[in-house]
Formats: C-alpha cells, structure tokens, sequence
C-alpha cells in the first residue's frame, strides 16, 4: 500500500481515477469543500443528489482531460461531529468507493476543521489502509465479497491547510499504527491449523529481525523451568506445543522500566472438556486476538521508534478435549504458586494470562496492560461497541479510557469491588476458575486481579470487539485487530 500528501493547490488538476471529498450537514443543507474552475463546472449538475448524512455516497464522472475522473461526494453528518473518528471512516468509505469501481488508486480530500493537522492526516491514513487491507493468502482465485478483484494499492491525501511538516508526521504516525493493526488482523484471520503456537512464535521472530526488536519464543522445556504450570495444564489435551513468546523495544533509557502488554494467545478454543457447542465455533480461531493485538502494537511501536522500553508477552496453546485434558474438579498450580480449581475448562484464558501475569511482575514492570477475549459477559454487558476495562489504579484506567477515545477503540469501566472476590472462593484450593454465572467478566478480572501484585494493572476484555460479522467502513467481516489503536496512543501518551 502507497500513501502520499500532495498539495492544496493541486486538487483541481492533479490526475487521479476518484476524488473523495466529505459533505457534511447543517441543518439538513449539504454542504461540502469549493471545487476550483472547471472540476467545480463539472460536477455541479450532480450536488442536487448530493446529501451529508453519514454513509451518504454520490460519485459523479467529470469528464475532464486534466484532473480527478471522478468526484465521490461522501456524507458525514454535522459539522460538529468531526471528530478523529468521523474522519477515519470517511477515508474507509472512500476506500470503498474506490473498490465498488474496481479503482486501483484515489485521493482523498482531507478537511481538518477544529482538528489538529497531524491528528486528521493521522486518522485518515489510519482508515484508508485499515480499509485497503484484505485477507486473501488463502484463496486459490481472487472473488468474494472482502477480496474485490482490482484491490485499492494507492493513496494520495490532499490536505486543506499549509501546515505540511504536522501532516508528515500524521502520515507516518498513521501508516506504522494501521500496518501493525493489519498484522493483528492477517494473524487473526489466520485458520487454527495454520496459526499455531509454533507459526505465531515464529512470525515474532520475523518481525524482530525486520524492526530491530528483541525476541524470546520459550519452548515446552524453557516452558516448565519457567514453572508456567497453568499454561501447561491447559495444553494437555493438545497435540501442538505451547509457546510463551517474549518481544522487548528497548526505546526508552538504559535503567527506565519496561511496561508491559500482556496479550492471550489460544489459537483456537474447543473449550476442553467443558466442550462449547458445535455452532459458530470456526470463530474460537479468534480467541488469540489479544496476542495479535500484542503483536500488532508492538510492529507499530518499533516502526515509530517509540523512546519507550516495552515488553510483549503472549501465552500460546490451543484448547482442545483428549484422554490427557483438564477434568472439571482437577487442581492445578500457577506460577506463582496459587493453586486453581478448575470449575469449567472452557475459562481457560484465565489460566495461561495468570502465568504471564506473574512473569510480567517478576520483570519488575511499570504497569500491566492485558487484553484477551476473556467472557461472553462482557457482550451482555457492552455488547460490541466497547470493551470492558478492569484494574487496580484508577490513573491507569483513565489513561487507558482517555487513549480509547481518541483512538476510535472504545472501553468503558466495570468495578473491581471486593464483594466478587468471594465468587472465586473454592474449597478444595486457593480459588477457583470461574465464579458463576453472575458477573462474569467482573470475576474473571478478578482472578487475574491475583497475579498482578501491586504494580498498576488494566485489563481489557475484548470479546465484543475484537471480530465480528458488523464491521464499520475501515474494516471487513473477521478479524478487526483491537485494541492496536489504543495501546499505542497510550504508549504515545506515556512517552510525553
């Protein structure tokens, strides 16, 4: 994908097949940017059909020999809405335009109203490549309804300001984030018999040696010497190897802490003997989307060259049902040394995010970020516009809220009171797995809430938001690479 700035002053004569340009809508008058000369004669016969409501799309040809092709006018609703957001799905909508034409390359007329320059440019590259991105490595034939046949390969924003050296910097911000977000989403996509602890150990491995990162891929040996025993209680009923993948950018000073993201790796999730029902679970290949998400964050961290030292950690195994799997009843040890009794062997996450949770406290970390597709709950609860953020210091959590938000990846807070502990009270050891029925995500995060000690910890329950089947104009069915966004704009945050 090849993305590019051109001037303001080249918008009514630069060559290109489609020209995006947002409408926006005040008080029910469309109302969009001046076209200069002959582009603004051109397509005037088609602004009567032109409306700002969101997602309202009119493309007019303009028959020039010189300039745009064509004018895609796209709406996005009041003024006063354009936000960050606003604008990343503007671009996406634009990217599809693009596709439904079987159009190779566009621009995009970018408008930065009350918005920063380098947040607009940002936001737009984010939504144009995040759109332009397909998964497609498995089709023998191009076809399909996420996979047009002429993909969109080219894209040049056209920007309505003079203030070039910010909009650099958006471009590239927005490049680094969207390709690390594209990462997540092709590992996602990625079927359980391809992406295995063994494939995702690997693909650390060649991103590490392709951005300067440092890498650690433990085996089963290095695996039980670390006394990860939960994470090795859950592959029992496996056949695959687990792997604990370790991935350090030593941006930041020599003695400055590392912080730490902390992603679940189950590459696909049978639920153990506690077996899930049969419908619908082709999707528990995305049960690793919090590892990919780490994965993702940390390419565009690297990428940005971040003054930053943080740390990737990403238990893997699969979940599946043998002679040799977790019993419901069993009792296994972490880590850290607590023992479990494993209730339901479908709350497995929880088992192998507990070991690195431990590991994480032993680096002596500055603060834990976890993300993981932990409970259906946190769908019952937020369905899939948010995810759930759980954790032990308040500052944290509205740092993490506030990046979310500027981000377009939204969470919203959920209490961590004392009272749910109680849910996890086990009698035949220190607690249990799960802690019924009511509150779910609540005593899930709870359980997690043990192995993180007293250093400043989040946790983030991505099971709504992390795939689905609704996707917003900068994202396709599968796989969407949450949290990505966030966790960088929080790390940006940290770093000033």
């Amino acid at each position: 994908m090849e993305v590019g700035l051109v001037a303001a002053q080249d918008l009514g004569r630069r060559s290109t097949a489609l020209l995006a340009v947002a409408v926006s809508d005040e008080e029910g008058r469309a109302v969009s940017p001046d076209l200069p000369g002959e582009l603004g004669e051109a397509i005037r016969a088609a602004r009567a059909d032109v409306r700002g409501r969101v997602g309202h799309v009119v493309v007019a040809n303009t028959g020039l020999a010189q300039g745009p092709e064509r004018v895609a006018f796209i709406g996005v609703g009041a003024r006063g809405k354009w936000d960050a957001e606003a604008v990343r799905r503007f671009a996406g909508r634009a990217v599809r335009a693009a596709e439904s034409r079987e159009l190779a390359s566009l621009s995009i007329y970018v408008t930065t109203g009350d918005l920063d320059t380098a947040i607009a440019v940002q936001a737009a590259t984010e939504g144009g490549v995040l759109a332009s991105w397909r998964f497609t490595e498995l089709r023998t034939s191009p076809g399909g309804e996420d996979a047009p046949v002429i993909p969109v390969e080219e894209i040049h924003f056209i920007l309505d300001g003079d203030d070039g050296e910010a909009a650099a910097e958006g471009l590239r911000v927005g490049r680094a984030v969207a390709n690390g977000q594209n990462l997540a989403r092709t590992l996602q996509n990625r079927p359980g018999n391809v992406a295995t602890p063994e494939h995702l150990g690997s693909e650390a491995e060649a991103m590490a040696e392709e951005l300067g990162l440092e890498v650690e891929v433990f085996g089963m040996e290095r695996i039980r010497k670390e006394r990860m025993f939960a994470l090795l209680a859950v592959n029992q009923g496996s056949d695959l190897e687990p792997r604990f993948i370790v991935i350090r950018h030593r941006g930041g000073k020599a003695k400055e802490p590392f912080v730490a993201l902390v992603g679940k790796g189950l590459t696909f999730d049978a639920g153990g003997i506690s077996i899930k029902p049969s419908q619908g679970m082709e999707e528990m290949k995305f049960d690793m989307s919090g590892g990919a998400a780490v994965m993702g964050a940390m390419r565009a961290i690297a990428e940005l060259g971040l003054p930053l030292n943080v740390v990737g950690l990403i238990p893997s195994t699969d979940n599946l049902i043998s002679g040799k799997a977790v019993k419901p009843g069993d009792v296994i040890q972490t880590r850290g040394g607590k023992t479990i009794e494993v209730v339901n062997t479908d709350a497995e996450g929880r088992l192998i995010l507990a070991d690195a949770l431990d590991y994480a406290k032993e680096l002596g970390v500055a603060a834990i970020i976890d993300m993981a597709t932990l409970t259906g709950s946190v769908v019952s609860a937020l369905g899939h516009h948010a995810s759930a953020v759980l954790g032990t210091d308040e500052q944290l959590i509205q740092d993490v809220r506030d990046a979310g938000e500027r981000a377009g990846e939204r969470c919203w807070p959920l209490p961590l009171w004392s009272e749910y502990r109680k849910q996890l009270r086990s009698d035949a050891a220190d607690m249990m797995n799960i802690g019924g029925r009511s509150a779910g995500t609540i005593t899930a995060a709870w359980f997690l809430r043990e192995f993180v000690g007293d250093v400043p910890w989040a946790h983030l329950d991505i099971a709504g938001t992390a795939y689905g089947k609704d996707p917003l104009p900068y994202q396709r069915n599968g796989g969407y690479g949450t949290p990505v966004r966030l966790l960088v704009e929080w790390l940006r945050g940290r770093r000033e």
